[in-house]
């Protein structure tokens, strides 16, 4: 039990850091990673030692993510006035313009296409833990990323392939 716990515990970082990538709102993020390791903990005589805890939290999460998603389409979208940005204020350096184009690209990407790069850009998973993760075949996966990388190019004006990769 207290090794399950602290497998668990090792997790935290990365789930909080790929729920706040998902949601781009950091009380919403704590609030899916809170909902997961309740979950994860209720249910951890399901967990089979066959695979990696990480995948196994990183699998809830996702499932209850996508599952929020799904009912927030149904209520519409709430929008955090504290979350817009002022229009008349520069960006302090160029570095953080780069970085919000960046983050737009990529909050404007399809689902599928988002939880890919998330999962291997942000978190550096490797290819076939990301796909087991998202419950889909590798070969899925690399389509998806690569489809993300060009939509990502495209959206940024990029001219080189990004290195979204660097951890295999």
């Amino acid at each position: 039990m207290n090794d399950f716990l602290d497998q668990v515990e090792t997790c935290v970082p990365a789930l909080r850091r790929y729920a706040r990538a998902l949601t781009r709102n950091a009380d919403l993020a704590d609030d899916l990673v809170q909902d997961c390791l309740e979950r994860a903990i209720a249910r951890r005589g399901l967990f089979r030692p066959t695979g990696s805890v990480r995948a196994w939290l990183f699998t809830i999460l996702l499932n209850i993510y996508r599952n929020s998603r799904r009912a927030a389409g149904r209520r519409g979208e709430t929008v955090n006035l504290d979350s817009v940005a002022e229009p008349a204020s520069p960006a302090p350096q160029p570095g953080h313009i780069a970085l919000a184009e960046l983050a737009r690209a990529i909050d404007a990407l399809p689902i599928e296409q988002k939880e890919v790069v998330l999962l291997i850009a942000l978190e550096g998973l490797p290819y076939a833990e990301a796909a087991t993760i998202l419950s889909i075949p590798l070969g899925t996966l690399m389509s998806r990323l690569g489809r993300a990388r060009s939509a990502l190019r495209l959206a940024t004006g990029a001219t080189a392939e990004p290195h979204l990769r660097t951890v295999k």
